[in-house]
């Protein structure tokens, strides 16, 4: 058996009136990927911070041994000294710094306290040869996409000489060839001897790479698979205590007539002008239906759904938009909600919600006049409003009144949800709209979608998920390169049918793009 490198013995954490961690024990074996999963709000990020310092000793009960001894740490500079390092689903980048002042940011390369800006960049290259980045050290970060961060934070870790390296849902905003690359990455620092802890919700990729499993429910410790135990049944009913035979909820289609019709939309982009992004789509949703847009990263779906939503990207717009048959102005946001028309972001932390402020403001900030009289707010109507949205969609919180950064990120979704759903709208464009939540928020947030179409809400969802769409939707428009490729009732639908569309229309872009030089050369 491999030694053990880390033990956590009856940790329990409690925060005022709520105990977040209950007797917790964990263990990691050198050079292994432990894998932690758990419903959101179920402990793992909280765990985490205490053994990384972020809540110091004397602020939870329990014990921490790493490498044989006693730990207790005062601050993460602590436990990255003992060489734990944690890298969060939120980056810690500076992103006007380059790469290599972000890898040594508070570990500087200095002599006689001056930075050694040679021997940073010196080192930054080594360290990102390892993590299989080939950028110039001395890249912005503001210029290099999400992947290749995760891999500069990975890089940074790597520079402090790191032991067990933490993952907190990795993968949650990378697209399937980023994270194929990082988990063969972390695959290939388990060769090296360094132990990984990696939290996600994406089961498939736990199954993947992960030797063992520890699954944490309601501030415990659940049970602990090795890994010919683990199978995705299994993980899910030690999650949420329950077996979810169909992970997603029955549906008996009521269509009616179109009430969202998009025509010739085109799009360019609001910094390079000259550059299509959206290009001359053709699209509609009936009452009562739930219509995907399924695409790899970067096909323009977010782009089209947020120019669509008051024109809140891109210049140049030209199209038309139809609410009920009759031409809609969505020029502005608040006359798109004013249409009918709603859109939930994608990125709730920083698009969705008011992080600091609590429930009630959140919910009903779409809406103001439906609880205000005479420009003044009602606070006994929004109160009475905010309980019934958080009953509705069951936001699990001690009141309306707790501040919404401190709810689990299933919990916050609920909270855009009901932010939109108070706003009553027609139209409901859903972007991304169980990214980083667990399979039970999940089938919660898939109920409240069905429910929304049988009252005759027309639904457009984004989703990279490919079963997802597959799973709730009723018919899936392809998107490649700015352009809808492919349509197809999703009982006809499958992954394979979806990525030979998305094919077909890399083949076909090229072509074009070869056509255009060939006339230009002409020209």
């Amino acid at each position: 058996m491999q030694d053990t490198i880390l033990e956590m013995r009856g940790i329990t954490k409690t925060f005022p009136g709520v105990k977040a961690l209950s007797d917790v024990n964990l263990n990691v074996r050198a050079g292994e990927i432990l894998a932690i999963v758990g419903e959101n709000g179920a402990g793992k990020s909280t765990l985490m911070k205490v053994l990384s310092g972020v809540y110091p000793y004397g602020s939870y009960e329990g014990e921490i041994r790493f490498l044989g001894e006693e730990c207790r740490f005062a601050s993460i500079r602590d436990s990255e000294h003992k060489g734990i390092v944690i890298i969060h689903q939120e980056l810690a980048l500076v992103p006007l710094l380059s790469i290599a002042e972000n890898i040594f940011l508070g570990n500087e390369q200095a002599k006689g306290g001056i930075i050694d800006w040679n021997l940073s960049r010196k080192r930054a290259a080594e360290l990102l040869k390892k993590v299989g980045l080939n950028e110039d050290p001395d890249t912005l970060i503001t210029n290099i996409g999400t992947g290749k961060q995760q891999l500069v934070e990975i890089a940074k870790a790597l520079a402090k000489n790191v032991k067990l390296l933490i993952l907190d849902e990795p993968t949650a905003s990378l697209s399937e060839k980023d994270s194929q690359a990082l988990l063969d990455l972390l695959l290939e620092f388990k060769r090296q001897g360094i132990s990984c802890i990696l939290i996600s919700h994406k089961l498939n990729e736990v199954g993947r790479v992960a030797d063992r499993i520890t699954v944490i429910r309601d501030g415990r410790t659940i049970e602990t698979m090795e890994r010919e135990q683990i199978s995705e049944d299994r993980i899910i009913t030690s999650m949420v205590g329950r077996s979810l035979e169909d992970r997603y909820p029955s549906r008996e289609p009521k269509i009616g007539e179109t009430v969202f019709e998009v025509k010739n939309w085109s799009v360019y982009h609001p910094v390079h002008p000259d550059r299509q992004i959206i290009k001359n789509i053709d699209l509609h949703v009936r009452k009562g239906e739930v219509v995907g847009i399924a695409g790899l990263m970067g096909a323009g779906r977010t782009e089209f759904a947020m120019s669509v939503f008051g024109k809140s990207y891109g210049v140049k717009i030209s199209g038309d938009v139809y609410l009920h048959g009759k031409l809609a102005d969505v020029s502005t946001v608040d006359r798109a909600i004013a249409q009918g028309l709603a859109y939930a972001t994608e990125d709730r932390k920083v698009y969705g919600l008011n992080l600091i402020d609590h429930i009630k403001h959140n919910v009903t900030a779409a809406n103001l006049k439906g609880v205000s009289s005479g420009g003044v707010i009602d606070d006994i109507k929004e109160l009475t409003v905010a309980n019934e949205y958080r009953k509705k969609t069951n936001i699990r919180s001690s009141s309306v009144y707790q501040t919404t950064g401190n709810l689990s990120g299933g919990n916050q979704q609920k909270v855009v949800l009901s932010k939109w759903l108070f706003s009553n709208p027609d139209v409901l464009i859903l972007d991304e709209p169980t990214r980083g939540i667990d399979v039970g928020a999940k089938y919660e947030i898939y109920t409240i979608i069905n429910r929304l179409v049988a009252e005759g809400k027309a639904i457009l969802v984004i989703s990279s998920e490919m079963p997802e769409l597959l799973g709730i939707t009723d018919r899936i428009y392809v998107m490649n390169e700015g352009r809808l490729v492919g349509e197809m009732p999703s009982s006809e639908a499958s992954q394979e049918r979806i990525m030979r569309a998305i094919v077909r229309g890399e083949a076909q872009d090229e072509a074009q793009r070869e056509q255009a030089q060939k006339e230009e050369a002409v020209s």
